[in-house]
């Protein structure tokens, strides 16, 4: 039996892809390369292929079998969602109608997905549980929601089992150095600000200096990419022994403001770099920090690196000898 990872060339699906494989896991990545790394895909088979095609969905499953699956081919820059939300409704919805189909199909009856804490919106209050109101102010977090409600029809028509998990914000890279976070464009924080300590970027951009925080700057929840990984693998786990399906955040409800991010890049790599101040962006809340007592109440998670030096720390690590 086989795992499918579905956008398993990407940032977070190759750090799955990896501690899948350590477990003696046979994996089959399929990720069409729009903005996954082939030279990423370090374990099991990979196929090229794209969600938007039923038949090469079909294909992986005719040539494996797929005891479940793993979904990360989603579309994620919020801005974009904003300005092509057709874009967004076909990749992340109706290609995932096409991925469940063949799964039915086939009889495979599990999936774990990368959602967001994005379907949540604007909090009433932090940290964020999984029980509250989810208002997604932007198409990206509207699609990850509307693919949540059709996991719950599925289960209940077809019987699908599925661990939803909600992300804060990723962080960090693979202790052992082997993969990392690339993306082109770059929107994440803390690769942006390790731009500017490698001198690669002439400055840092801190949007927003009078939020209602300890600094001014907005205030984030930061998971490292690989206790997101051991999340996953525990998600799996729970489905094969017959465990309820659920949704999950995955957050180390510590709060991190932009701010003490930079702080610890320069820390961490010992180096100084410009920071300028600009205006509030449309749309940041102050403060998004996670709940995450469900995840480790009922999958028996914890996160293991916490600390944001530590997570800065893998990430300029790997950052320094990224080769993709």
């Amino acid at each position: 039996m086989a795992i499918l990872i579905c956008g398993g060339a990407g940032y977070i699906g190759s750090h799955i892809n990896k501690e899948l494989s350590k477990e003696g896991y046979e994996t089959v990545v399929f990720d069409n390369l729009v903005y996954g790394h082939r030279e990423a895909v370090k374990w099991g088979s990979f196929i090229e292929g794209d969600l938007k095609d039923p038949e090469e969905i079909e294909a992986v499953f005719k040539k494996y079998s797929i005891d479940a699956v793993f979904h990360f081919a989603a579309y994620a820059y919020v801005g974009e969602s904003v300005s092509e939300p057709e874009k967004y409704y076909y990749n992340n919805v109706v290609n995932t109608l096409n991925l469940l189909n063949v799964m039915k199909k086939y009889g495979c009856g599990r999936i774990i997905f990368s959602s967001t804490c994005a379907t949540y919106g604007e909090p009433e209050r932090v940290p964020i549980t999984e029980d509250m109101p989810q208002k997604p102010i932007n198409p990206y977090g509207a699609t990850k929601l509307m693919v949540e409600r059709i996991f719950k029809d599925y289960s209940s028509a077809y019987g699908l089992k599925f661990a939803v998990l909600r992300y804060f914000n990723a962080g960090g890279a693979d202790p052992e150095g082997e993969i990392g976070e690339s993306h082109n464009p770059e929107t994440h924080i803390i690769p942006l600000v390790l731009d500017a300590a490698a001198g690669k970027r002439e400055d840092i951009k801190v949007f927003g200096t009078d939020y209602d925080t300890k600094d001014g700057s907005c205030v984030r929840d930061y998971i490292h990419v690989t206790d997101l990984a051991s999340a996953h693998l525990l998600s799996l786990h729970h489905l094969e022994k017959g465990g309820e399906s659920g949704f999950f955040n995955l957050g180390n409800a510590l709060g991190t403001s932009v701010l003490e991010v930079i702080d610890s890049v320069k820390r961490v790599t010992g180096k100084d770099f410009r920071v300028t101040y600009a205006g509030r962006r449309a749309g940041d809340p102050a403060v998004l920090i996670g709940s995450s007592e469900k995840a480790q109440r009922i999958l028996g998670w914890k996160p293991v690196y916490g600390n944001i030096d530590t997570i800065v720390s893998h990430a300029w690590n790997w950052h320094q000898k990224a080769e993709y």
